[in-house]
């Protein structure tokens, strides 16, 4: 046997055909999809918790102006360190802040926290159960430049660290909510982070929605489905409820944004009533998300509605326009609506 035939041939993957797709495109922000918008929640809402809070410091490694870490920095300079293209560093720093009485809040991609510094975050800051708030831009699927930068897996991978509360915001009203209720949380955070000009959703729907750390809500009423989303998918989740209305579909949904510790009461209580179909909707590979976490409580309760998971694929995503990527992997609104018709 020689070297040559011992090679395994490469086939490269083959992408979907089409014109080339341009960069803005690829990297937008979310689009608001009709609602009104707050620019840099997360900024704003930080600097005010640290004029409350004086320990409060920010750290960003070179994405300060991508994660919106840049409005606090303006604020308070004296309080904010850019450490450089240096993930491992980021978490290290911020770890050594928090034992000497600060309470860091670091931003960075999710990507990079999730897998390039996940060891420093398990030992230096999990481990020792230190109030280090990680707070994460482009999750799941929210850019369109693939692999490299699609944290699909990170809820999965940061839902099996001990000690860690893990977060998905599905806009500006929970982001605002939010940062206080984490600054004053005494333990380590993982938050997914909706940037830029971020939808104003929630409040629309629910006028006296406020965010509450570790409970999940009712955005919607309804006899015939019970959607239990989280992140941006609350928004679609009720942006399909409305769709399926108008083909007399009675969709309720159960916004969870809190992913671990899991509000395993409230989602008990709404998948017992009525015998409704349970449909659980995240911007997430649908391996060990909220789905799995759904699923695993409705049976460790023996409770045993008829339920499916909308999610993406255990799969490695293609790179592209966003619209046209959420289309391809079902997380469009008509998506949703097709899919939850069609197992009805």
């Amino acid at each position: 046997m020689t070297l040559a035939s011992m090679k395994r041939k490469y086939e490269p993957r083959k992408l979907p055909e089409g014109p080339r797709v341009a960069t803005t495109a690829m990297i937008a922000s979310l689009a608001a999809e009709g609602y009104d918008t707050v620019a840099a929640p997360f900024g704003h809402a930080l600097v005010e918790a640290a004029k409350r809070d004086d320990r409060i410091v920010g750290l960003s490694a070179d994405l300060a102006k991508y994660t919106d870490l840049h409005i606090f920095a303006q604020a308070m300079p004296d309080r904010f360190y850019q450490m450089g293209m240096a993930e491992q560093l980021l978490m290290s720093a911020a770890a050594g802040l928090a034992r000497e009485g600060f309470n860091p809040f670091a931003t960075t991609y999710a990507v990079f926290a999730s897998r390039r510094a996940y060891d420093f975050i398990a030992m230096a800051i999990a481990e020792e159960n230190l109030p280090v708030k990680i707070v994460c831009a482009l999750p799941g699927l929210t850019t369109g430049y693939g692999p490299s930068h699609q944290a699909t897996e990170d809820l999965a991978i940061f839902r099996g660290l001990p000690n860690m509360t893990v977060i998905d915001p599905c806009d500006a009203d929970d982001i605002i909510g939010m940062v206080p209720q984490i600054a004053a949380h005494d333990g380590p955070v993982y938050s997914r982070l909706p940037r830029g000009k971020v939808p104003s959703v929630l409040t629309r729907h629910k006028p006296d929605y406020r965010f509450q750390l570790g409970k999940a809500q009712v955005i919607r009423e309804g006899k015939d489905v019970l959607i239990v989303s989280t992140g941006f998918m609350t928004m679609r989740a009720l942006d399909a409820a409305e769709a399926l209305a108008r083909d007399g579909v009675d969709a309720a949904v159960l916004h969870v944004p809190t992913i671990k510790p899991l509000d395993t009461e409230t989602i008990l209580v709404e998948a017992r009533k009525g015998g409704r179909l349970v449909v659980t909707a995240e911007n997430h590979t649908v391996v060990g998300g909220l789905g799995e976490a759904v699923a695993t409580t409705l049976l460790r309760n023996g409770v045993t509605p008829a339920f499916r998971m909308i999610g993406l694929p255990d799969q490695f995503l293609e790179a592209g326009a966003l619209p046209t990527l959420h289309e391809m992997y079902g997380l469009t609104v008509g998506k949703i609506a097709e899919r939850i018709k069609g197992w009805l």
